[in-house]
């Protein structure tokens, strides 16, 4: 009777202990489906959060990108553009100091700290005479869209690193990034984000041209052109006949290699033999090697016209860069990301307006103004234009990205870049861009090893020389 008593006391320990494990596992599955639920809720926040953040900032981007439109500055003029970009980045939270690299207009924000370090490059100057008809109100906008955006994904993901937005001055002229990147001011950059206005979407896969540019200063002697001639030696038929021997020069240089020139006014009035003439030339390629043999050859062509007009030239290197060094890592992860996107959409008034600028224009009209992604080709493409931020990308790894703030054929310094520019349909692209950067560096930034990746890269690699 009593080993019965004893039998039953153990099956009822052992089925409260079986109870109390059912309960017990029973807590742990709510915990865990509690937790599994605050972590794709929390995923699902963070996701939208660049999105939302463009979206809820939608009007403050525009009204910046129109100011900017409305206020052309050409290069180390950028006095209002830089400042208004800078305000709106102080009010989102970064500290803005000026005078980056001694530029005036040149300034740095800053927000986080720790690594990684993400640079973002804005630029904001205009070119004399066509405002906007690069597109920078919006290029320098989008940038500081991109960089405020990221900036509060990463604070929601508890993501340690510090995000700078770099205010570029002078790209038209080739200059900001070149005397900023000499400064050393780009060194600790874990990476490099920028992009460029253009008639299509895509992660730019470019070599950007490898420049020189150079001023051509002939000294001759001033005489009276019709009293006098046999006196003067003139300072403008040198200046002429080097214009002369570089036209004939292009027939024996690469095809990829791009001349050209423009008169620097004198002053001087016709009745004057000139004493003094000035040419502003640009020499570019896809190589630097390439662009330094026809800079030689240009020299000669200089030297030649001085010896026969019996005139001296004044050889000056204004600016110099490398061609884009091109990072593949970097541009694969950037279209993945870009390849879940959406581009943008446009309504009937905006395609009406496209077909009006292609009118006006005179460009081809097939009816299909813009498009979708473009895909990633499988080897870097030469093109005929050129910007500072190449020699960026030989220090640090850097991408850019394209987007379609125009529409398709539209050229850039064209007066049709400028019109889009300065409307929904430029701004449109602008936003575009300002999630495709910040979506790529989420992506970066996400990615096992990525950074690694992308600068075991960047050290082996030698660009094109």
């Amino acid at each position: 009777m009593r080993g019965r008593k004893n039998c039953v006391g153990y099956i009822g320990v052992i089925a409260i202990q079986l109870i109390a494990i059912d309960v017990l596992a029973t807590w742990v599955m709510c915990m865990l489906i509690t937790e599994k639920w605050k972590f794709w809720r929390e995923v699902r926040i963070v996701g939208n959060i660049i999105s939302d953040w463009l979206e809820r900032h939608e009007g403050e981007l525009t009204q910046a990108a129109d100011f900017i439109f409305r206020h052309p500055e050409v290069a180390y003029e950028e006095v209002l553009s830089s400042r208004c970009l800078a305000e709106f980045l102080t009010g989102k939270g970064f500290t803005v100091s000026w005078g980056t690299a001694g530029l005036s207009t040149a300034f740095t924000a800053e927000r986080g700290e720790g690594e990684p370090v993400i640079g973002f490059l804005a630029e904001y100057d205009a070119l004399a005479g066509a405002g906007h008809a690069c597109g920078h109100n919006l290029l320098g906008t989008a940038v500081c869209g991109a960089a405020c955006a990221l900036k509060e994904y990463m604070a929601a993901a508890h993501m340690p690193g510090t995000i700078r937005v770099y205010g570029c001055p002078a790209e038209e002229i080739m200059s900001g990034k070149i005397v900023m990147d000499t400064a050393g001011v780009f060194d600790d950059l874990s990476v490099a984000v920028t992009w460029h206005p253009f008639d299509r979407n895509r992660v730019s896969n470019d070599i950007w041209q490898a420049q020189d540019i150079k001023n051509y200063t002939f000294h001759g002697i001033s005489a009276h052109a019709s009293k006098s001639p046999e006196d003067g030696r003139s300072a403008l038929d040198a200046a002429e006949l080097m214009n002369i021997g570089v036209n004939y020069l292009r027939e024996h240089v690469p095809g990829d290699v791009r001349m050209h020139y423009a008169y620097v006014d004198n002053h001087i009035p016709a009745n004057v033999v000139p004493d003094i003439a000035k040419t502003n030339y640009f020499i570019r390629s896809s190589k630097r090697s390439r662009t330094e043999d026809a800079s030689r050859r240009v020299d000669d062509c200089a030297r030649g016209a001085a010896l026969m007009t019996g005139t001296t030239v004044d050889i000056e290197l204004v600016k110099c860069c490398k061609e884009m060094k091109v990072n593949r890592p970097l541009t694969e992860i950037f279209y993945q990301a870009m390849a879940h996107i959406p581009t943008p959409e446009y309504t009937k008034e905006e395609l009406s307006f496209a077909a009006d600028i292609c009118k006006k224009a005179g460009f081809p009209d097939s009816g299909d103004y813009f498009s979708g992604l473009e895909p990633l080709e499988d080897a870097p493409v030469p093109i005929s234009i050129g910007t500072d931020a190449s020699e960026v990308s030989h220090t640090v790894p850097l991408v850019t990205v394209s987007a379609a703030t125009m529409c398709k054929g539209t050229p850039l310094h064209h007066w049709a870049a400028a019109k889009q520019a300065g409307m929904s349909i430029g701004q449109k692209g602008m936003l575009y861009a300002a999630r495709c950067m910040a979506e790529g560096t989420k992506l970066l930034l996400e990615t096992p090893d990525g950074f690694e990746k992308v600068w075991e890269f960047h050290r082996q690699s030698s660009g094109n020389r």
